[in-house]
């Protein structure tokens, strides 16, 4: 008895967050096929991608292709177990000396060596003749590469990364939450930094000083940009949504749902999901995460110490004033 063999049937479906072009392009990667025949397959008719597979392989090619977007399915490969064995009632004839029989060349029917087929009726000599005067045609191997409806025959060898890469300075890719707080937070104390050495050149040149000034407040808003699509697209959502920032309250609003929302698990339109967060990515995210609440301890705690200053002084003055000799004012 043999292992259970299972085939991968696609019918045209996508996995949730996927969009069609985004699914063709993984596929057409993944395949190393052309466009032309990875259309084919969103026909909207099951298609089996891959036949005859075991189990473990068949996992694959399912984990594979679901990660691009494709929303297949393992079933059995009842056709990989058909085997024509001979059975009691089917059993080939006996062989014969080939010099004493011949064996048809359209049927195939085994008989004695004669002019015609016992079997099928044709004239042997005039069916080799029209046979011959015949143009060759292709092999079905070669017919079905070369149609355009045939599925893809690439291994899937490079199949898509687990977690996309990083990068700054681009408005592709996706971050999560917590690397969102952290790249912030790094973007604010090299900000902080700039903005402390124009601010010096400043109080020397005032011209110098506004030179150095518009570029690094122009490239804090690009950057600051960038790492809001990165989030965004974490969500599933358009980078062009950043936009709302700008709006009356609507913008407030906005931006807290960018730091509550988790991103889509697994890959989404935009790529792959972002590497789990390094120890420095947390701990910048939760020092920005302290800047507010420091910030309402100072305004709370400022107030009371200013005033506990005045007190110290006005009573200080009284002190002066009651141990003064008589005479002085």
């Amino acid at each position: 008895m043999t292992d259970t063999r299972y085939k991968i049937v696609f019918d045209g479906q996508l996995m949730p967050e996927m969009t069609l072009d985004a699914v063709k392009d993984n596929l057409a990667r993944l395949f190393k096929s052309d466009q032309s025949k990875i259309d084919a397959l969103f026909s909207g008719s099951p298609v089996a991608l891959k036949r005859d597979l075991a189990e473990a392989e068949a996992d694959k090619y399912l984990a594979a292709l679901r990660q691009a977007g494709a929303l297949v399915r393992k079933e059995t490969d009842l056709a990989a177990g058909l085997s024509l064995v001979d059975t009691d009632d089917h059993r080939e004839p006996e062989p014969v000396s080939s010099s004493e029989t011949m064996s048809c060349p359209k049927c195939g029917h085994e008989q004695a060596k004669a002019a015609e087929c016992s079997a099928c009726g044709i004239i042997v000599e005039k069916y080799l003749a029209r046979q011959a005067a015949l143009p060759a045609t292709p092999a079905p191997a070669a017919m079905e590469s070369a149609s355009p409806y045939s599925t893809p025959k690439s291994e899937v060898g490079d199949a898509m990364p687990e977690y996309g890469e990083l990068k700054v300075f681009t408005v592709n890719g996706r971050i999560g939450r917590v690397r969102y707080l952290g790249w912030s937070m790094a973007l604010m104390l090299i900000a902080l930094l700039g903005y402390g050495i124009a601010a010096g050149a400043m109080a020397i040149s005032p011209i110098v000083g506004g030179i150095l000034m518009i570029p690094l407040v122009i490239g804090g808003v690009v950057v600051s940009v960038m790492i809001g699509v990165q989030r965004l697209h974490d969500i599933g959502w358009s980078g062009w949504l950043w936009l709302l920032n700008f709006v009356p309250v609507v913008g407030s609003v906005f931006a807290l749902l960018m730091l509550v929302i988790p991103g889509t698990q697994g890959a989404n339109r935009y790529g792959p999901p972002p590497p789990p967060n390094s120890g420095g990515v947390i701990a910048l995210a939760w020092s920005l995460l302290l800047v507010p609440i420091l910030g309402i301890l100072a305004a709370i705690s400022l107030p009371a110490y200013q005033e506990y200053v005045e007190r110290a002084e006005q009573a200080q003055q009284e002190q002066q004033l009651q141990y003064a000799p008589e005479g002085e004012e």
